[in-house]
């Protein structure tokens, strides 16, 4: 895999040219900017920035307003390689506060995830309802010992309004939601997004996150996408390289508000 080639691909169609990410999104450029502004249940950022040292400041001083002035806390999507090379130091002396650094990783979908079916005594279903959103939201909530109100919100919005961009899979061991895992399929891009794959403590270490990337690897070849694209934790990184995955740059969400 060429990095520098396919991490200029990956600027350009998810950042630079990125969608909105659900219904009553929008992405607004301006400037120098590329970002999103949702509903207070969406996500609202920044997504893409080409900046210097002589304009950064003024940039992210202009960002911080047009947000609060929405009233909207919002998201700087930060990557290893964006500039100023200080940009980092410059939005934590703005007010935004660092959450842990991420690892951008890409697998061409063709013949680099095994494929590799669920272990012994799980089986995987696809969420298309409520039934099933609950049941994603419930591993996320146990897996990540997160909320999962505004991940509810938006995978039944993405449902009911355009299907076809998402995929959202639980494993299930009998009845008991025990992992599960999404996928976006932008349109017009070469990416498929790999998000939110966790598997309950007591279910770690059988196979099921590896066997439930190969599913969504296989339903991204079949409409067409070339790459996968994950932002991995340290926890998913060493599984991800296993898997045929190349870093390609680091990405940190700094945020601003409440």
């Amino acid at each position: 895999m060429d990095h520098t080639a396919v991490l200029a691909r990956y600027d350009q169609d998810m950042r630079r040219g990125a969608r909105p990410d659900g219904p009553g999104a929008r992405i607004e450029r301006s400037g120098t900017v590329v970002r999103q502004i949702a509903d207070a249940q969406g996500w609202n950022g920044v997504l893409w920035s080409a900046l210097d040292a002589a304009t950064a400041d003024q940039v992210i001083g202009e960002q911080i307003a047009y947000f609060t002035g929405a009233g909207r806390d919002f998201e700087w999507k930060l990557y290893g390689h964006d500039r100023p090379v200080d940009l980092a130091a410059r939005l934590a002396a703005a007010g935004f506060r660092a959450e842990p650094e991420e690892t951008l990783m890409v697998a061409e979908t063709a013949g680099q995830v095994p494929d590799a079916g669920p272990p012994a005594g799980i089986h995987f279903v696809q969420a298309t309802d409520p039934a099933g959103v609950d049941l994603v939201v419930d591993v996320h909530e146990k897996a990540f010992g997160t909320d999962g109100t505004r991940l509810r919100h938006r995978l039944l919005a993405r449902l009911a309004a355009d299907p076809g961009t998402v995929v959202a899979v639980v494993a299930l061991a009998g009845d008991e939601p025990v992992s599960a895992a999404r996928m976006e399929l932008v349109p017009d891009t070469s990416f498929a997004g790999l998000w939110g794959g966790g598997t309950v403590e007591a279910w770690r270490g059988r196979g099921i996150y590896r066997a439930l990337v190969a599913h969504r690897a296989r339903v991204a070849a079949a409409h067409g996408y070339r790459y996968l694209q994950v932002d991995a934790s340290p926890m998913s990184r060493p599984i991800l390289e296993r898997l045929g995955f190349h870093a390609l740059t680091t990405t940190t969400p700094c945020l601003y508000g409440s």
